[in-house]
């Protein structure tokens, strides 16, 4: 097993969260309309919508890495817009609302069966700005908190009875979760593909190479596939 360890220098925030989605332009319009994201680029199977610096990918079936299925993820909005986005989604979608000390959260779904979570953060805007969470769904929670603690990602709360476990690093919550509905009945993602930006992707791989199912270079960095499936790519700042 991997040694749970805490390198928290060596990984940043989120680059991109796909989603595999059927029918590409109805999600598309969906993520367009509601959330008023944009197109960052695009290619015959997928599209990359801007959320602040990360992209949020909408990716047509077909090869690995395939985007996430009915995964949960959080996106941050300024604290000042959320009654607004409270008030005009709440038109459309049976939000459910939540609250986290000082922060509120709203969750509803989009078309793929995702639960989109926006909470306030302290982030400029406007609109989505950014990913700070995303839950993924693991077969073993303790084999999978030591490969990802090994890889730089920090422990910071259990919940009961250990079916979920998160961790951080910097500005990046990834949430461990063994199958379960959580909150506004969200589940983990099954086969996520996720880019995590990382000072030196190489050194931060090194101490999961033989627990991963896969590690490969990619341009510009090193994608890992976990013992769950799900692909973690490391690319350099």
């Amino acid at each position: 097993m991997c040694p749970l360890v805490q390198r928290p220098d060596m990984l940043d925030g989120l680059r991109w969260l796909a989603l595999e989605v059927k029918y590409l332009d109805r999600v598309q319009a969906f993520y367009e309309a509601f959330l008023d994201l944009e197109v960052r680029r695009e290619a015959e199977r997928e599209v990359a919508l801007a959320a602040g610096e990360a992209d949020l990918v909408l990716r047509a079936p077909g090869d690995v890495p395939r985007g996430g299925l009915h995964t949960h993820y959080a996106a941050a909005i300024p604290a000042a817009e959320y009654d607004t986005w409270y008030d005009r989604l709440d038109e459309q979608f049976d939000l459910v609302e939540q609250t986290f000390g000082d922060a509120r959260s709203l969750y509803f779904y989009d078309p793929e069966g995702n639960c989109v979570e926006l909470g306030q953060r302290d982030v400029d805007g406007p609109g989505l700005d950014g990913v700070f969470e995303v839950v993924l769904e693991v077969e073993d929670l303790e084999r999978a908190v030591e490969f990802y603690g090994a890889l730089g990602f920090e422990v910071v709360d259990r919940g009961e009875e250990r079916k979920r476990v998160r961790t951080t690093t910097g500005p990046l919550d990834l949430e461990l979760w063994e199958p379960q509905l959580g909150l506004a009945d969200a589940r983990g993602g099954v086969h996520v593909d996720l880019g995590v930006a990382a000072d030196d992707p190489e050194s931060a791989v090194g101490p999961v190479r033989d627990e991963a199912l896969r590690v490969e270079d990619i341009h510009g960095g090193l994608r890992v596939r976990d013992p769950d499936g799900h692909y973690l790519t490391l690319v350099g700042e």
